[in-house]
């Protein structure tokens, strides 16, 4: 059993639950096609990383109730609508192994249906009676849109500067995992100060999540599931690159630099690209950089009193970094 199976067994009854009251929301619509899409596309749930962060802050802060299962149905249909019009921008055929809803029927249906798992976060956010975590949500569908809309223009000019890809991944990734806490935080209560902590733990686990999702472009895609190279096809330079192109003296340097300016990669480019990455501690890089942002994500909790939910954060925070796909 993995760390993180571990962690859903315990709350596997809140759990379980949240996904009832997905099902309640999303599965009660007058329109037939909605109610089958919907169906097929929750059979497949993912690992719900998301709401159970919003899950284990309301239980650190005094419990899990109906405003924080609220709370977390709507982050996670807030997170699976972004995921639904990413397939739409990306042309993805598949996620977690099955087609998408663009590829089975087509954009305009996946934005549509995008759309409604957005109109039931908002019913399951007003469900708390918080316009705090109305709030949330407001600034999150924002940082969310902008993170994206960045990554589209830096990958357009081939920015390759660490400070902007910190930046950009901070709005496009972490800005979710912070909001699950601050959500989950405000629906169970909690003191302004504790919750501030917490948020900065989890803009660090985002941020680790999001480095590690792309050090899976250098790797075999049999490994761990999508295309070697995907990034660099989309003009995304990433933090492995990042390093290896910023010493300047390295034999392959500027030649690696007109490559990653071309227009338009071929196959030969990026491996050439994946390979200079590698060999010149990219990959490395990227690893030590995410055990810094742990450390200062354990500085953050240790003053706080040991128990078991705050060994599960830091369980997650493990599972983000050692996990393969």
């Amino acid at each position: 059993m993995t760390t993180l199976d571990h962690i859903q067994t315990t709350i596997g009854p809140q759990l379980d639950e949240l996904n009832r009251l997905i099902d309640d929301v999303l599965l009660n619509s007058y329109s037939t096609l909605t109610n089958g899409i919907v169906t097929q596309y929750l059979q497949t749930k993912g690992k719900q990383i998301r709401p159970i962060l919003v899950l284990l802050s309301g239980k650190l802060f005094g419990g899990i109730d109906r405003n924080v299962l609220n709370a977390a149905a709507a982050i996670e249909m807030l997170h699976n609508a972004s995921l639904i019009h990413d397939d739409v921008i990306d042309r993805s055929k598949e996620r977690r192994g099955v087609p998408t809803i663009n590829s089975v029927w087509d954009n305009h249906i996946a934005v549509l249906v995008g759309d409604y798992f957005v109109g039931g976060a908002l019913k399951c956010a007003v469900n708390t009676g918080d316009v705090r975590i109305l709030n949330v949500l407001s600034r999150l569908g924002t940082d969310l849109s902008i993170g994206e809309i960045d990554q589209i223009e830096y990958a357009q000019h081939r920015n390759i500067d660490e400070e902007l890809y910190m930046r950009v991944i901070g709005r496009k990734t972490a800005s979710l995992f912070t909001s699950c806490v601050e959500v989950g935080g405000l629906a169970a209560g909690a003191p302004d100060k504790a919750l501030d902590d917490l948020k900065q733990y989890a803009r660090l686990l985002g941020l680790c999540f999001q480095i590690k999702d792309d050090t899976f472009d250098y790797f075999n895609s049999t490994e761990v599931g999508k295309p070697t190279g995907n990034d660099l096809r989309e003009g995304k330079i990433t933090l492995p690159l990042i390093y290896a192109l910023s010493q300047k003296d390295l034999p392959e340097h500027d030649h690696m630099i007109e490559l990653v300016h071309k227009s338009e990669l071929t196959n030969d480019d990026i491996l050439q690209l994946v390979e200079f990455a590698k060999n010149n501690g990219g990959i490395d890089y990227a690893i030590a950089t995410m055990e810094r942002l742990r450390e200062q994500a354990a500085e953050i909790m240790r003053p706080y009193e040991p128990n078991d939910t705050i060994a599960q954060f830091n369980d997650i925070f493990r599972y983000i970094i050692d996990r393969n796909k």
